[in-house]
């Protein structure tokens, strides 16, 4: 029976929503990265509920979960595991680390070193961990949530070009507003609500909404606004590294997962226009003199989209 993808999402908004509160936007947006099987980097000031979204995440699947508290003292062994010397068997065996796992949350990612952030390269894009020549498959689904705070950056390590691009899409919390705040007060007066959270989708039906999300359709008139925009990066004089094709695929697939989580059988530029700054922002690098007017690269994305025509009426789907 084919899986109803709106109605998958609904339930799962339902779920975070009883853990996050007034923020549909990030959990909308952490459900896209669920569905194309992608990482995302949570990216805020401390006590926004970067962690606890993650967290509410992880129990509402019946998938494994493992944390790591990165820490600047960590060692890449830590993460993927190491080989012991068995005394009995007079053999080196491996003994899988934490990155072993189906949703994997490294809180505040650039607290370790980039050696320590590099042992998660392989494991981010090919799904795989290799330790002393041999190469160790990781469980599906495996996705990576990574915490961030970006106002401190004292004992932190910005996190290299090649592991931001790894990343499906960033997403920020912000604070709540005056009801919700209230609200989170009222709500944890006895207990934390994460508490009872309990899974309400398997390993397997995560699987099979993520291979669904790839039937939406996706005109080609759609996929050539999708490159342009990427390619529009690559040429602005504001920008110094722009967007990578793995970008390009990243929109491609975010915006399936969006049109699927509306009921839609097909994608609009709409999608791609709501999608745009969370996939492609953090693949950005804004030059020195435009950073120095403070034009991140948020703007640069918007601006982007205003620069490049969307499909109008001769879009068909």
């Amino acid at each position: 029976m084919p899986i109803d993808l709106q109605k998958f999402g609904e339930t799962f908004f339902a779920s975070l929503e009883k853990v996050i509160i007034g923020k549909r936007n990030a959990i909308e947006l952490i459900t896209i990265g669920l569905l194309c099987q992608g990482h995302v980097l949570i990216e805020d000031v401390p006590g926004v509920g970067k962690t606890v979204l993650a967290r509410a995440l992880a129990k509402s699947l019946g998938c494994t979960f493992n944390r790591l508290q990165f820490t600047p003292d960590m060692l890449p062994s830590d993460v993927t595991g190491t080989s012991i010397f068995n005394q009995e068997t007079r053999k080196f065996e491996f003994r899988p680390g934490p990155i072993f796992g189906q949703v994997i949350l490294t809180d505040e990612i650039n607290r370790a070193t980039p050696k320590t952030q590099a042992a998660l390269l392989e494991a981010m894009e090919e799904r795989q961990v290799t330790v002393d020549g041999v190469t160790y498959p990781l469980p599906r689904p495996f996705m990576v949530l990574a915490t961030q705070n970006p106002i401190e950056y004292e004992g932190t390590f910005p996190l290299p070009e090649a592991q931001l691009d790894r990343f499906l899409l960033r997403l920020r919390m912000g604070y709540p507003s005056t009801s919700d705040e209230i609200r989170i007060l009222q709500d944890q007066q006895l207990q934390h609500p994460i508490e009872s959270l309990q899974p309400i989708f398997s390993a397997e039906e995560v699987l099979q909404a993520a291979q669904a999300v790839r039937n939406i359709y996706v005109a080609v008139i759609l996929q050539r606004y999708i490159v342009e925009i990427v390619q529009r990066t690559r040429q602005n004089a504001e920008i110094y590294l722009g967007a990578s094709p793995r970008g390009s695929l990243a929109l491609f697939r975010a915006v399936q997962a969006r049109a699927a989580l509306l009921g839609r059988d097909h994608a609009l530029p709409d999608d791609v226009k709501a999608l745009a700054a969370p996939i492609l922002a953090h693949r950005i690098i804004v030059n020195p003199a435009a950073r120095l007017r403070e034009i991140s690269a948020e703007k640069l994305v918007q601006e982007t989209l205003l620069a490049v025509p969307a499909p109008g009426g001769t879009y068909t789907v």
